[in-house]
């Protein structure tokens, strides 16, 4: 089952320099493997494509059920260089949310939503 990333994490952006990071957090930890899987540092440079020039890294931080991806070159030189509509990179976050991944289907209901 395809699912957009947003349904099973949340997402926090920052910036220093030139540099963009996005942390991704799982809702469930059970769905830390999956994302694991399918949110690699190659499949986030070639989602952000042209945005991001430098290398994407990927910190895992698995007792928290996150990852931190720390994207290079990907403010058009900083904040105070760029002529960028976000400077400061922080739609990235809501960006990388729409990311298409593939769950197991359990049969059960993931998600924000499940949590209310």
């Amino acid at each position: 089952m395809r699912v957009p990333l947003r349904d099973i994490a949340h997402a926090r952006a920052g910036d220093k320099g030139d540099a963009s990071n996005v942390s991704l957090i799982v809702y469930d930890q059970k769905d830390y493997e999956v994302v694991k899987r399918e949110v690699t540092a190659e499949r986030v440079k070639t989602w952000f494509g042209d945005l991001v020039r430098g290398e994407v890294q990927r910190f895992e931080i698995p007792q928290l059920g996150a990852f931190n991806f720390v994207m290079h070159g990907a403010l058009g030189g900083g904040v105070t260089r760029t002529l960028a509509l976000d400077p400061h990179g922080k739609t990235r976050s809501s960006l990388l949310l729409e990311l298409d991944i593939e769950l197991p289907d359990s049969g059960e209901k993931r998600g924000l939503g499940t949590l209310l």
